[in-house]
């Protein structure tokens, strides 16, 4: 402990906190000073990693300096609270609205904003089950055992739900050499208890779409041939804002007859800190009212139907930031750049010789999937994310892909808009130094593979 006698030096001159070990286990029995409450926090995140080059995450790390103004003067707001902050409700559904014109909703509709993807998903999935139970019911049909149909590309929230909301998970197997799904993929795991298809718009493993025009017309004939209306939900977490800009002419929204709803992640390419998801629905009949609670406890009634209730203002409020200050010729602009710089990205690789770029001539996210071309034997691409992490501090996640392509292992690097072309050159030499090292070293230990699993080596 610092003695009594130094108490003046160090708030004078230091962190007590550089000497003393911070508090982790017991409640504090006495508090601190705002300065060194401030050096102890700080100091402790001085160790995360660097978001400059954490080529892993899509979540959005910069804003302007105007937008973080914005956030930072309204983090008091509780969004759920209509009666004082109406505003905040308002610039809700102006965000919602001008969502579902970029969707292409065909008329009327409804959404809201949820804490991410993950609650947008949820409360999607929920309505296209309790839409199925209502249509059963009506047909004095059972309803003890519905079926989501979905790919192997999925984020793990769609098995999170099926698990948490007792739904039958239909996974549709991917293929060493096909990373998305497709009509005849689904057509044979459909039935009359399938509440509805997913299709994924930029999938996390490699940045594709589904065939969402081909499974739309699969469901348009399954409906026609077998009177089944089962609908389609669209997960744009990553590429919901992106195909808008990037491939305008590329049906894949509402222009989509079976495509009920869609969810985006705001915190993505939506190009706002987390947390902040969109869930837009086609109609406002497609939003199944049981979901819609009414309270009035604070201040006035309010119709609510999402999971969580109250939640900050500000990262709503930063959405319709984004929206007025970019609009649609500047959100083109930054994903146009984080494409070219991709682009660069994916041409490098490939120009080494050591690197196979998966889909980089399809519709894709700003991103680069990659692997080892050919055989290397004494290392894989767990060795070489070890190498970019410990050695030269880019965060480059590496992984197997799902059933049936699990033998196959990739590197992922997102390019975003913080990431400059210079950037891109000198992460394409430290490549390139990392496989050299490794090269000479063959390939990484089992410990240094393992503090990659972990995060440990980071």
């Amino acid at each position: 402990m610092t003695e009594p006698d130094d108490a003046a030096d160090v708030t004078l001159f230091g962190n007590r906190f550089l000497t003393e070990a911070a508090p982790s286990e017991a409640f504090p029995d006495e508090g601190m000073t705002p300065t060194d409450a401030l050096r102890l926090v700080a100091t402790d995140l001085a160790m995360d990693g660097d978001p400059q080059r954490n080529l892993a995450t899509f979540v959005t790390t910069w804003m302007e300096p105007e937008a973080q103004r914005l956030i930072a003067g309204n983090l008091h707001r509780n969004f759920i609270d209509h009666a004082e902050y109406p505003i905040s409700a308002e610039i809700e559904q102006r965000c919602v609205r001008m969502l579902a014109d970029l969707f292409r909703a065909p008329g009327a509709t409804t959404g809201c904003r949820t804490q991410g993807s993950s609650e947008a998903i949820m409360l999607g999935a929920l309505s296209l089950k309790w839409k199925w139970r209502e249509r059963r019911q009506a047909a004095n049909l059972a309803v003890d055992r519905p079926n989501l149909v979905f790919g192997g590309d999925v984020h793990v929230v769609w098995e999170k739900f099926c698990r948490y909301f007792d739904v039958e998970p239909r996974i549709v197997p991917l293929a060493e050499d096909k990373y998305t799904i497709g009509p005849d993929d689904v057509e044979p795991f459909l039935d009359e208890n399938t509440i509805g298809v997913v299709g994924v718009l930029g999938t996390t493993f490699t940045g594709h779409r589904d065939d969402l025009v081909g499974i739309n017309e699969l469901l348009l004939r399954v409906r026609e041939e077998r009177g089944l209306d089962i609908p389609m939900h669209i997960d744009g977490a990553s590429g919901g804002f992106v195909w808008p800009f990037l491939y305008p002419d590329s049906p894949c929204d509402f222009r989509l007859e079976q495509v009920r709803s869609i969810n985006v992640s705001g915190h993505k390419y939506g190009l706002v800190y987390p947390g902040i998801g969109w869930l837009v629905f086609r109609e406002e009949s497609d939003l199944a009212q049981d979901l819609v609670f009414y309270e009035n406890y604070l201040g006035k009634t309010d119709a609510t139907f999402t999971l969580n209730f109250s939640t900050g203002a500000s990262m709503v409020l930063a959405q319709y930031y984004n929206f007025v200050r970019l609009g649609r010729k500047g959100y083109t602009y930054v994903m146009r750049q984080m494409q070219q710089n991709a682009q660069a990205l994916a041409e490098g690789l490939r120009a080494s010789g050591r690197f196979e770029v998966i889909g980089a001539d399809e519709e894709q996210l700003p991103l680069v999937a990659f692997r080892l071309a050919g055989e290397h034997s004494s290392y894989d691409e767990s060795d070489i994310a070890w190498q970019l992490s410990a050695e030269r501090g880019w965060m480059v996640p590496a992984y197997t892909l799902p059933p049936n392509a699990q033998n196959v292992k990739i590197l992922r690097a997102l390019v975003k808009e913080t990431m400059s072309r210079g950037q891109v050159d000198q992460f394409l030499r430290d490549i390139a130094d990392a496989c050299a090292t490794l090269d000479e070293k063959g390939g990484a230990s089992e410990t240094e593979r393992q503090q990659v699993k972990t995060g440990s080596g980071y």
